[in-house]
């Protein structure tokens, strides 16, 4: 699914809407691309995806955001919303969130929009993803 949002150019121009140091950033949200700062976080591409659950949430891990137990007890997944981890978050294993995928490349990005001032957990200045695109993975050695 995020690769296809991603060929797609869905998520060109959204923004970080959520950082939390010590535990993620957040965004994915096509409604952050808006005047309305209010909506941030609520947005999605009109559908949910079904969880993955069971790989670990690992500092870099990206997962899929969702909304709480309460209003989703099938724990379903955003379809479009994603969360990259700043530290391990174990509890989020235990809680049942998705994980979709990991930082191979380019951590020190993922810090350098963590340590964004905010304002609650809404960065003071939008960080944008200008263009969100695929690579061809590259032999690790």
């Amino acid at each position: 699914n995020f690769l296809k949002l991603a060929r797609e150019g869905f998520f060109d121009g959204t923004t970080f809407h959520r950082v939390v140091p010590g535990f993620v950033i957040q965004g994915g949200d096509p409604l952050s691309k808006d005047s309305d700062p209010s909506n941030d976080g609520t947005g999605g591409p009109g559908y949910t995806i079904p969880a993955e659950i069971g790989l670990p949430h690992l500092r870099g891990s990206i997962g899929a955001a969702r909304r709480g137990d309460q209003v989703n007890p099938g724990r379903e997944s955003n379809g479009s919303q994603f969360y990259i981890c700043l530290e391990a978050q174990p509890y989020l294993d235990k809680l049942g969130y998705t994980v979709f995928g990991t930082v191979i490349e380019g951590i020190e990005v993922v810090d350098k929009i963590a340590a964004q001032p905010v304002n609650g957990q809404k960065p003071l200045q939008p960080v944008v993803m200008k263009r969100v695109y695929l690579e061809p993975l590259k032999q690790i050695e």
